[in-house]
């Protein structure tokens, strides 16, 4: 599919690209027409998430994203899969932290099966009891697999400890001992709160115009609720910060997850803060992290840090895997790069470097019409419009060095980490 003018090839504004339509029935959504190839990609996304799950029942938004495609309306579940087959619709569902996520792809001559497909599996879901009962042994035997992955327990560790008494700290894909607990009356009652059109975001990239798209759209989510009806969700810091916890795991290797308080997505340093993590540990070759420890001292095959933002937290999160006996080191290293940039800051050439890569490589988000969809919609639950398509690289830009010095400290601050670690590390 042709998607210069959002990769930003020809076309010196992105933002340019992207019509914002109304429905007659008030729903919004952002269209990229484009007739290259004749296939029509959508995405959706409701507020509300696993933060939504029932207390103590972590997994009910998990294992509802999980029932929507598994039969709808007059649909059985084997019946709704062999009718996406024969006209090859894909669709799938899943759910995050602050969100549940719909994603549908179809031939643009299919595209009016495929949206009444779409509107069955949002409005009339099953939920039947063969397919409740296959989907949650699915996600039990996903977690008995898991229960001794280094990674897996690593990061259950480090989310834990991140966020206690948390909705933020619990497991999306929920707990073996939470699964059985989960009954249908929990997802229905869970989908008629977050269903709901004052939430919704939607974005759709390919062969339709905006009069098609929006009988559409009121076709799918007319039918629900005006307004959800969503669960609080507290603003939380970061907990743990200087704290090392170990979860003896029989491999010979550990697997580390560290981190601390992040800095918001709406925050002024927050475009300074992904410069400076890309210096990190955000970039493949460039960054400290990768330099360091791998490539010159061979601790670990990879390591990386990355800032991750929720609606009501933010948090710098990182991780590697190394051998047991050297546990200790790439910890100590990857604590001394970060005392480094809290102190001293990136040098002129890693700042430059950064704000390039970072500039150069957004095309890439852009390059298939799910990225495009998927990226818009993501802009649109993060609270941006569509100029910011076109401010984004040029905040990158903008970034000085005293921007770069002071997102550094305020990120790194003391230097302090949360660290999770299973396996068996020495000195540690």
């Amino acid at each position: 599919m042709d998607m210069t003018a959002l990769a930003g090839t020809e076309s010196p504004s992105r933002a340019a690209a992207v019509q914002t339509i109304v429905t007659p029935g008030g729903i919004e959504a952002w269209l990229v027409e484009d007739y290259a190839v004749p296939l029509v990609a959508l995405e959706f996304a409701f507020k509300g998430g696993a933060s939504q799950d029932p207390a103590g029942k972590p997994g009910a938004a998990t294992l509802l994203a999980g029932l929507l495609d598994e039969g709808a309306g007059s649909f059985d579940a084997d019946a709704f899969h062999r009718a996406l087959d024969e006209d090859a619709i894909e669709m799938s569902f899943s759910a995050d932290r602050d969100i549940l996520t719909g994603r549908m792809q179809t031939l643009s001559r299919n595209s009016a099966r495929a949206f009444d497909l779409l509107r069955l599996a949002v409005c009339e879901a099953r939920l039947d009891p063969e397919p409740f009962e296959r989907v949650v042994n699915q996600m039990a035997a996903s977690l008995k697999r898991e229960a001794n992955d280094p990674d897996y327990v690593a990061g259950r560790t480090f989310r834990a400890l991140s966020y206690p008494e948390h909705p933020y700290g619990q497991p999306v894909r929920g707990e073996l001992a939470s699964l059985p607990t989960l009954g249908r009356a929990d997802l229905v009652e869970m989908r008629a709160a977050m269903f709901a059109r004052d939430t919704l975001k939607i974005a759709v990239v390919g062969a339709i115009d905006a009069a098609t798209l929006a009988r559409h759209l009121d076709d799918v989510f007319g039918p629900l609720r005006d307004k959800a009806e969503l669960a609080p969700v507290s603003a939380s810091g970061f907990a743990g910060e200087g704290t090392r916890k170990v979860v003896p795991i029989d491999v010979p290797q550990s697997t580390i997850r560290f981190g601390r308080q992040g800095i918001g997505r709406k925050d002024r340093d927050f475009i300074p803060a992904t410069v400076v993590n890309h210096i990190l540990g955000g970039g493949i070759f460039s960054a400290r992290l990768f330099r360091e420890v791998r490539e010159k001292r061979g601790l670990a095959y990879s390591v990386y840090s990355q800032l991750v933002t929720f609606d009501n937290a933010a948090m710098l999160s990182g991780g590697t895997s190394t051998k047991n006996e050297r546990a200790a080191e790439s910890m100590s290293v990857i604590e001394s790069e970060i005392a480094s940039l809290a102190t001293i800051g990136p040098t002129e050439e890693e700042l430059d470097k950064a704000k390039k890569y970072l500039i150069g490589s957004y095309a890439l988000r852009f390059d298939t019409s799910t990225k495009i969809a998927g990226h818009l919609v993501h802009l649109q639950t993060d609270g941006f419009d569509v100029a910011y398509l076109d401010e984004r690289n040029k905040l990158i830009a903008a970034v000085t060095m005293e921007d770069a010095k002071r997102a550094a400290g305020r990120l790194f601050g003391d230097g302090k980490l949360l660290v999770a670690v299973a396996g068996r590390p020495e000195g540690m």
